[in-house]
């Protein structure tokens, strides 16, 4: 029989990987998805996204029970919390997704192969030949593109190494009973998130920042706000501080921090190091290839093509662009209709939707107040507090407000940036107003529905021009 050669064949399967080889399969390219593990759906599905906004859930619920009599349910003060079943739902729910891709691919005729991808050098002829490595084994595999999709994992403090009691974000998933106490190293998504996850079981949560405040990817108003609401929670906080050392004790874990010019110790059950993630860029092949890995990214052009023809990269291991599935996925559809040779636009960075789900929750797209001021732009701000939304009211969540950074000349909105009931979702307004190049004014005759969390919006565009109905 003749030799197999695909048209596309990638390299990992997280949302980078299959949604690119479900969207090659949509438009009749003879497709291979390579996978070292032995399931679809990377970080995200299986130890990311879906396992922690599932145990997010959980904790609302939770924490909505402990205000039972304020919604007029009585009865409930006698609750207990079933972590093992918790747990179980989670993995149920990792499960299903996952025969969910299984069936995708065959529905899409995608050939998923398991076993460790590499690439062995530039294409011969056109055709690219990739080292397929699976219970020692190893065979050879040919496509015209190869797209590297190899994702990333969490960066470990220097001198520090998985334990029981040294989690990354593996080992808080599958923890068989809530600690007592847990410190938190880094106050980003994932470590806010995990923040709000265990204090909602009545965990005592500190959380250790390098940087000056909380999520500081995020507008300042709203790191503050953030800091506000979770003093008010009982989560401690060190922001501006060093850690100095972590020692195991007899039975949990020392850690000794620098924070305001003075020194601290912190002892806790466990601790959790959240301080970013590492592309998983070593071992795939690059030496043999013109691609050279800047800090272990890889630089693509707009269309995801590297510096080896032929060779594209999508996901956490691209430079220059957020380590979110969303963005993966949306990179990897870009790289694909460029193979196809159909219709694209390329990401703009100033489009990509930041969604934390902590509680409150924060959506973001574009600039910050700081990051427009630096720019240059004469702003017009407008802000908009959950408190006076009657649906927040509602379903009891008062917390946050949206805000819009604009353009005071042209009214083009440059930022949004929520923190309160289902940011998450309402982000998505924002972005697509900002992907049409709407207007503040445009949005101020949207007409939204009464009585929303959207809403919100609209009043949060009016007070651009302080003409906000509700405040």
């Amino acid at each position: 029989m003749p030799e197999t050669i695909y048209d596309i064949a990638f390299i990992g399967s997280g949302p980078a990987g299959y949604s690119g080889a479900i969207r090659a399969g949509q438009y009749g390219l003879k497709t291979a998805l390579i996978e070292k593990d032995g399931f679809l759906g990377g970080t995200c599905l299986h130890v990311g996204c879906i396992p922690t906004k599932a145990l997010l859930f959980n904790a609302e619920l939770w924490d909505h029970l402990k205000d039972a009599k304020e919604f007029g349910i009585e009865g409930v003060d006698a609750r207990k919390l079933n972590w093992a079943a918790i747990q179980d739902r989670k993995n149920k729910i990792v499960t299903k997704h996952t025969k969910g891709l299984d069936f995708l691919m065959k529905k899409n005729k995608v050939e998923t192969i398991k076993g460790y991808g590499k690439l062995t050098g530039p294409a011969q002829n056109g055709i690219h030949t990739v080292e397929v490595t699976n219970d020692g084994k190893t065979t050879q595999l040919r496509a015209k593109n190869v797209i590297l999709a190899t994702g990333s994992e969490a960066r470990m403090i220097p001198g520090l190494e998985v334990s029981d009691r040294i989690l990354t974000n593996i080992e808080i998933l599958s923890l068989k009973e809530i600690p007592k106490s847990l410190v938190i190293v880094g106050a980003g998504a994932v470590g806010v998130e995990f923040a709000s996850i265990y204090r909602s079981f009545d965990c005592e949560v500190t959380i250790v920042e390098m940087l000056p405040r909380l999520v500081p990817v995020e507008d300042e108003e709203v790191s503050k706000e953030l800091a506000r609401v979770y003093r008010k929670r009982g989560i401690n906080f060190h922001t501006s501080a060093k850690l100095e050392k972590v020692d195991k004790t007899k039975t949990g874990i020392a850690v000794a921090i620098t924070a305001d010019g003075k020194q601290h110790k912190i002892e806790a059950d466990k601790i959790l190091i959240a301080i970013g993630r590492k592309p998983r860029t070593q071992n795939i092949g690059l030496e043999r290839t013109k691609i050279k890995p800047e800090r272990e990214f890889i630089k693509t052009d707009s269309w995801m093509q590297t510096s080896e023809p032929g060779v594209y990269a999508v996901g956490d291991i691209v430079l220059g662009t957020p380590q979110l599935a969303h963005v993966g996925a949306m990179e990897a559809l870009v790289a694909v209709a460029k193979i196809a040779g159909k219709t694209a636009k390329p990401v703009n960075p100033e489009r990509i939707p930041g969604a934390t789900y902590c509680h409150p929750e924060i959506g973001s797209v574009g600039l910050t107040e700081t990051q427009a001021r630096e720019a240059g732009y004469n702003l017009k701000i407008g802000k908009f507090p959950f408190t006076a939304n009657s649906r927040a009211s509602i379903v009891g969540q008062h917390e946050g407000f949206i805000k819009i950074v604009a353009d005071a000349d042209y009214g083009e909105i440059l930022g949004v940036h929520i923190i309160g009931p289902q940011a998450t979702e309402l982000i998505a307004e924002a972005v697509a107003a900002m992907e049409m190049e709407a207007t503040v004014e445009d949005l101020m005759w949207t007409i939204h529905a009464h009585p929303t969390l959207a809403e919100a919006m609209l009043d949060a565009s009016n007070s651009v021009y302080g003409m906000a109905i509700n405040a």
